[in-house]
């Protein structure tokens, strides 16, 4: 079990050497956390990639139906979709060659985790991107 020193760290690492994240599941819909929390982390300087089938633009940018069609080179998958999508979602992140999964609060696989330690992603499960990085206030 990892300690609480260690799951910080891995947060830390994450905001802070990580700028491009693909968002699973990014909302067009002003007003949900999977659309307010990528605007947020957009604002303070990450680039954002939306992943939805239904959108083609969200926050200004392209979305990708699925991770596997992003050319661009990603750094973190950062997962607003239910938990029972998690695992197949850590495959796509693997298959793009991400340096990080980061399964959002609420959401929570250990399928999901074990693919990402096995592939050495740094992973962070069910904790909210948004309130890790207001907490620490750096900018990037």
């Amino acid at each position: 079990m990892e300690t609480t020193e260690s799951i910080d760290s891995t947060i830390e690492k994450i905001l802070r050497t990580c700028h491009t994240i693909a968002v699973v599941g990014c909302s067009r819909e002003e007003g949900k956390e999977s659309h307010d929390i990528p605007k947020y982390l957009q604002k303070v300087g990450y680039r954002i990639i939306p992943v939805n089938p239904f959108a083609d633009t969200i926050l200004g940018e392209k979305a990708y139906k699925k991770l596997t069609e992003i050319t661009d080179p990603v750094d973190v998958v950062d997962v607003f979709r239910p938990s029972e999508e998690a695992a197949g979602i850590a495959e796509q992140a693997v298959a793009i060659h991400a340096k990080a999964l980061w399964l959002q609060e609420g959401i929570v696989s250990e399928e999901a985790m074990r693919i990402a330690r096995e592939n050495n992603l740094l992973f962070v499960m069910d904790r909210c991107m948004f309130k890790e990085h207001f907490k620490r206030r750096f900018e990037l």
